[in-house]
């Protein structure tokens, strides 16, 4: 459950938090990329009660995330599926799955592989520079501040630390 919203704060990845929503709804979005479309799928895949996924599924809407489609009509079924901007988070979640692979691995290993279908490799998604295709390393990479950028909640303190 969300106890606290990042609606005010002037942080662009606090506002991706807030449209997001809560720890369940990467698995949400994560399933979805799966294949898994139905209601009653993600339940049973995620073991999270109907309430819930209910909530989630809402929230991910509103946001832009998710879409819904009705499949039948009594009673009304829908199929859920990624929306433009819910797809552009599959490389995110994939990061992540492959950092949790590396950091904190299930016993037995990583439960899902990955193939480039480009290339028909395995593959593990790295974060890389858009400009020259390096991956990105913590200690390459350097913050200034941006057109949108103020001093307010979420970047209370940002603008001191990046300013030359």
């Amino acid at each position: 459950m969300r106890n606290t919203s990042f609606a005010g704060m002037h942080c662009s990845l606090a506002q991706s938090l807030e449209v997001m929503g809560d720890w369940w709804s990467p698995l949400v979005l994560r399933d979805l990329y799966l294949g898994l479309t139905r209601f009653d799928q993600l339940v049973t895949d995620l073991g999270i009660s109907r309430n819930l996924l209910t909530t989630r599924l809402e929230t991910l809407m509103d946001g832009g995330l998710v879409t819904r489609t009705p499949y039948q009509d009594n009673p009304v079924r829908y199929t859920y599926a990624l929306t433009e901007a819910g797809r552009e988070l599959v490389p995110i979640l994939l990061a992540l799955t492959a950092w949790g692979d590396r950091w904190v691995t299930p016993e037995g290993g990583p439960p899902i592989r990955f193939t480039h279908t480009t290339c028909g490799k395995a593959t593990t998604a790295t974060v890389t520079c858009s400009e020259c295709g390096e991956a990105l390393h913590t200690e390459d990479v350097r913050p200034s501040p941006g057109p949108g950028g103020r001093t307010a909640p979420g970047t209370a303190l940002i603008a001191t630390v990046l300013s030359p």
